[in-house]
């Protein structure tokens, strides 16, 4: 009897590459609607219960980012040192305590000492680890493994935002924190911690087509003039996504939507994302990902004109089409961008380093209230926003034309 051990191994590993998608999927749906989502709904109500303001309150938002972005250097190295999977553990566990502590905190100090540390535990159970996790599995068919984490993580805005606006009007806003640290620990830990597997069988997964030279190194990398012209561009568009995220519902409050109503509009911006994660990502083994990005980003910066500019319904429900079919792919095109411009095997430390130069995306929130106040109304701050989508837009599109001499190396069908 023949028995053909590296045909096995191949097949177990096939097998399980889907296990650890459909894993990440979960665990990234509920990280992503309960640390980043769910806060939204969380500002009104901590406002009136502990007389804080507005910008107290998204202050405490803007530092978890600004410690995120600082620290995302270190957890990228530490993502390609010692592997996803007990990284996202002790990120799972460390979320969880702290969500404990909001759900009880009193005084801004405190709440400020909570989403300092939260910052850095975001990075851990976020897209990063996920997506180098990814590619360590897939040398292949990644669009396929991105597009189904980020379709089905997609659903985080619309379950969480309405839940946790649900949770906050039956049960009060600390009542309704307990019930998401449950709900955290439930899913997350179990999940990291008996399910992840940071390394499949390195024959069973080889990828002959890749070449060494495909991968370049970080300081190789940081010397190119694309690399920072992407980081720029991803920058200005996350700064747009935080600082939309945290303000959404306010704005839509200001406006005289009832805060349910307003919660819904929110989670309705992650439906429509679907479908753009659907076309999008899978998109980009065939048409430039920079162009791609580039027309998510300006998308989004339509999107917000036309909320200023179009009144009543018509206007929030056409910015929840363009900015969430926008919103919808950035994630897996920047992952699958920056894994096709410099190559896989260092991804989580240039992606980490990306992230860093991208500290200005934490004042997103926090400049948005201060522009709010001097304003005295959302379209000044909201203008703002759309000039730099399409800011954004530029930079990556500059980025494409000063990448196409290097002739990306890992730019193949086996990578899509």
């Amino acid at each position: 009897m023949n028995f053909d051990r590296r045909a096995l191994q191949t097949q177990l590993v096939s097998r399980y590459q889907w296990v650890i998608v459909i894993a990440l999927a979960l665990t990234t749906t509920v990280s992503f609607g309960i640390l980043f989502y769910s806060f939204t709904v969380f500002v009104e109500p901590m406002e009136a219960d502990l007389g804080w303001s507005k910008e107290e309150i998204t202050g405490a938002y803007t530092v978890s980012m600004l410690v995120g972005a600082l620290s995302a250097a270190a957890i990228g190295r530490l993502i390609d040192r010692i592997g996803a999977k007990r990284l996202m553990t002790a990120g799972s566990i460390a979320a969880c305590v702290l969500m404990l502590g909001w759900a009880v905190v009193e005084s801004v100090p405190v709440f400020y000492a909570l989403w300092l540390v939260l910052g850095i535990v975001s990075g851990m159970v976020f897209y990063e680890p996920a997506f180098a996790l990814i590619f360590r599995w897939f040398p292949m068919h990644r669009s396929r493994a991105l597009t189904v984490i980020t379709f089905i993580a997609g659903f985080a805005s619309v379950i969480f935002i309405p839940l946790s606006g649900a949770l906050v009007e039956a049960l009060g806003w600390r009542a309704a924190m307990l019930a998401l640290t449950v709900i955290m620990a439930a899913v997350t830990i179990p999940i990291h911690a008996f399910v992840l597997r940071d390394r499949a069988l390195d024959d069973a997964l080889a990828d002959p087509a890749a070449p060494a030279s495909a991968h370049l190194t970080p300081a190789e990398a940081y010397r190119r003039p694309d690399f920072w012209w992407l980081a720029v561009g991803f920058t200005l568009s996350l700064f747009v996504v935080s600082g939309m995220s945290v303000h959404l519902v306010p704005y839509l409050i200001s406006t005289g939507y009832a805060p349910a109503v307003a919660a819904g509009v929110g989670g309705a911006i992650g439906a429509v994302a679907l479908p753009g994660r659907v076309i999008f990502t899978p998109l980009g083994a065939r048409v430039s990902r920079h162009v791609i990005f580039a027309a998510l980003v300006g998308l989004q910066g339509m999107g917000l004109l036309v909320l200023i500019t179009v009144t009543g319904d018509a206007g929030v429900w056409l910015f929840v089409l363009l900015f969430g079919i926008g919103f919808g792919s950035l994630a897996p095109t920047r992952a699958q961008l920056i894994a096709e411009t410099f190559g896989a095997a260092h991804f989580g430390t240039i992606s980490g380093r990306m992230n860093q130069i991208g500290v200005l995306r934490a004042f997103g929130p926090l400049a948005i209230s201060v522009v709010l106040s001097i304003s005295g109304g959302y379209r000044t701050p909201v203008i703002l926003l759309a000039a730099m989508s399409m800011l954004g837009a530029l930079c990556i599109l500059v980025a494409s034309r000063l990448t196409l001499p290097h002739a990306s190396p890992t730019r193949r069908p086996a990578a899509s």
